[in-house]
């Protein structure tokens, strides 16, 4: 697709000025997030939580303002939610920002690490993101499970420019693994998505496919998509290129490969043009059957959530044999305390094909 960039994305440096109090007030990370940049590790993210409570605010030279607040919230279960959030607006409230990190556990062995940030400037530019990092034991095979995920999004003051991410990452510790991403964008007349994703089973076996597609206001719509499907050696390949005019004239290319496993390939296709092709072919196959980026992978770069602490358990009480329900309801526990003025942030409209 041609579009690869929003272009108030490419203006980081003047989103809007550093709300910084000098000495006392928390320093502002106000820039936007990037596309196309995936999950970022944990270390990247800087998550620093203080062990005191904090209440603090104060203003700037500037007539701009901050501040700081952090606790610890308890519940049933052990469960313990830590959590600083901070941020600050200009003195006429046109920009702001704010950004909330935390960690949560319980003594079903869940833990969670979060980040979640915002913000606007004078120009009517705003951004939101977030990022978690969970590890829980998986209710049906009973593994260590870690799963990361990220959302982003940004949208212009000024004209029709928009994006928004969602990438997900689940891996077990015998090599099950689960990735994917959705992303939408639109600038002036153009809006177009992609969706992916890869499955292992830790076995050998390996699912991907995507699909992208975008759109003009003045009707013209195109997009490409493909899956395969391997396992030692024999699987298949297959995808659709199309064009649709805006008089609704269509154009539309298919084909397939199967792979037998013995050097043999069967390719066909055809398009709506009259190209038409069916054939075998000497062709070795060539496939990834495990993640790149694996249990082993994740584990040495998920420190910080594996170092959580969790409350200590009183005498007589014990982990719960059965992992399913106390994952879940720790999955639903709420999110930490947000205090101050957000940033509004407009949700993007879902993509349609």
């Amino acid at each position: 697709f041609p579009i690869r960039r929003s272009r108030f994305v490419n203006k980081q440096e003047k989103f809007y000025p550093r709300c910084t109090p000098k000495n006392s007030g928390p320093q502002s990370r106000d820039t936007p997030p990037q596309r196309d940049t995936g999950i970022a590790n944990e270390k990247d993210w800087g998550i620093n939580l203080k062990n005191e409570i904090v209440n603090e605010s104060g203003t700037n030279e500037d007539g701009s303002t901050w501040y700081r607040e952090s606790g610890e919230d308890l519940g049933e279960k052990g469960y313990r939610c830590r959590w600083t959030t901070m941020g600050g607006k200009s003195q006429d409230g046109s920009s702001q920002w704010k950004e909330t990190w935390w960690e949560k556990s319980d003594w079903t062995g869940y833990k969670e690490l979060g980040v979640e940030k915002s913000g606007k400037n004078v120009e009517g530019d705003s951004w939101w993101e977030t990022w978690q990092e969970v590890l829980h034991q998986d209710e049906w095979s009973n593994l260590a499970r870690i799963e990361r995920s990220a959302q982003k999004q940004a949208k212009s003051g000024t004209g029709n420019a928009g994006w928004f991410e969602k990438w997900w990452e689940k891996y077990d510790a015998k090599g099950w693994a689960e990735k994917g991403a959705h992303k939408y964008g639109r600038l002036n007349e153009q809006s177009w998505w992609e969706k992916w994703g890869e499955h292992y089973d830790g076995r050998g076996s390996v699912l991907k496919w995507t699909d992208k597609w975008a759109e003009t206001e003045l009707g013209t719509r195109w997009g490409d998509k493909w899956e395969e499907k391997f396992f030692a050696g024999i699987g298949a390949r297959q995808g659709e290129t199309w064009h649709v005019s805006p008089n609704e004239e269509r154009w539309t290319r298919t084909w397939g490969e199967e792979h037998f496993g013995n050097g043999k390939v069967h390719k066909y296709g055809r398009s709506t043009t009259g190209e038409s092709w069916d054939i075998v072919v000497d062709e070795e196959t060539y496939y990834e059957a495990e993640p790149h980026y694996g249990w082993a992978d994740v584990v040495g770069d998920s420190s910080q959530l594996l170092s959580i602490q969790p409350r200590d358990r009183p005498p007589g009480v014990y982990p719960e044999l059965d992992f399913g329900p106390s994952s879940s309801s720790s999955s639903s526990y709420s999110s930490p305390p947000r205090p101050g003025d957000s940033p509004d942030v407009p949700p993007l409209p879902p993509s349609s094909q």
